[in-house]
């Protein structure tokens, strides 16, 4: 049976101070009237019932997380003691999963992408199911077909295509690359073989935790102690102890450059991942003066500006161009577009000085 495992504890550093740990990225209505983890789950209406989906989120974000999802059962949210990234949470939900389901089909996916359309998406993800169905010893990775030489994604390079893999071109995957400097982003462009790694994946729980268990022997058993716990009295203490002592690593670096069969769908769905505020842009579109609003604004000759405001809060913009304006109600961010990228500085400063009620 399909299961869909949604990766939902980031914390969206580039949104700040919209973004905040205990309201991040993917609980904030960026790209539309629903939260990017509602819209999530919104795009897997057919593909799954609720009771097929887990949620794995930080501990401190599930009163919101259950307040968003009230669809989805209270016990397919989990919530992560502490940061530990992607394997440990993935290696969880295998285990979980497969305590009812041995057999389970696992798709994978974080919470914060834009993804259209639905049916497109659903349609590719059962193609990934049929190759996992075909060779279970198979994992299957989503990548996007680049439009600019990124620096922020990784990439994958493929490798020879397989036939008869479906309606969405299927490769080999030769090999995984780091996120890349300017040049050779701009070589992988030009080669036309490489795509950027949009973080999905589908593949079948039992094959998940044996590799696992082969590349990351310690966290497996200490994650096995979690799940052994997981209905009894002490399973909260268990979890915290256990969970704690793990070295965080994401599934790339402990499985999937190891791997020997793994393939790549070149995505059939426009998707972002909606890596700052110029993407909020890109979703919302723009008035005839090229701004972005969201919230109440007066502009007065104000052009290619982004203004996000809670509530009724009037913002008033008076000549300013390629700007970002961003209101709550204890944080006020001002900045040049060109300076998007470095919104994040600004939590480390915060750290730096002590100011945890601004994080």
């Amino acid at each position: 049976m399909l299961h869909v495992v949604i990766m939902a504890g980031g914390s969206g550093t580039r949104f700040w101070p919209a973004s905040r740990a205990a309201l991040p990225k993917q609980l904030l209505r960026l790209a539309g009237e629903r939260t990017l983890l509602q819209a999530t789950v919104d795009r897997l209406s057919g593909l799954v019932a609720p009771e097929q989906v887990l949620v794995v989120t930080a501990e401190r974000l599930l009163p919101t997380v259950r307040e968003q999802l009230p669809d989805v059962p209270a016990s397919a949210l989990v919530g992560e003691p502490c940061k530990r990234d992607t394997a440990p949470c993935i290696a969880l939900a295998a285990l979980l999963v497969s305590r009812h389901d041995p057999e389970a089909t696992l798709a994978v996916m974080p919470s914060d992408h834009v993804i259209s359309p639905a049916e497109s998406f659903r349609g590719a993800i059962r193609q990934a199911a049929a190759l996992v169905d075909a060779q279970p010893a198979r994992l299957v990775t989503f990548g996007i077909k680049p439009t600019y030489p990124a620096e922020v994604f990784g990439y994958i390079q493929q490798g020879e295509k397989l036939a008869d893999a479906g309606p969405a071109v299927v490769n080999r995957v030769a090999h995984f690359k780091e996120k890349p400097p300017a040049a050779v982003a701009r070589e992988y462009l030009a080669a036309g073989t490489y795509l950027w790694n949009a973080g999905i994946f589908v593949w079948k729980a039992r094959t998940i935790i044996e590799a696992l268990l082969a590349r990351q022997p310690e966290c497996m058993e200490r994650l096995q102690r979690v799940v052994a716990a997981w209905d009894r009295p002490d399973r909260d203490a268990v979890f915290a102890r256990e969970f704690a002592a793990i070295h965080g690593i994401s599934i790339d670096y402990a499985v999937l450059e190891h791997a020997r069969d793994v393939v790549v769908i070149e995505a059939p769905f426009g998707w972002d991942d909606l890596g700052g505020w110029s993407a909020v842009a890109r979703q919302r579109g723009t008035d005839s003066e090229g701004n972005t609003v969201v919230g109440r604004h007066l502009g007065i000759d104000s052009v290619r500006t982004i203004v996000h405001a809670d509530g009724d809060h009037l913002v008033v913009t008076m000549g300013l161009k390629d700007m970002l304006v961003v209101h709550t109600p204890d944080a006020t961010l001002v900045a040049d577009r060109a300076h998007e990228e470095s919104v994040r500085r600004v939590v480390t400063e915060l750290e730096k000085r002590g100011w945890r009620d601004y994080l």
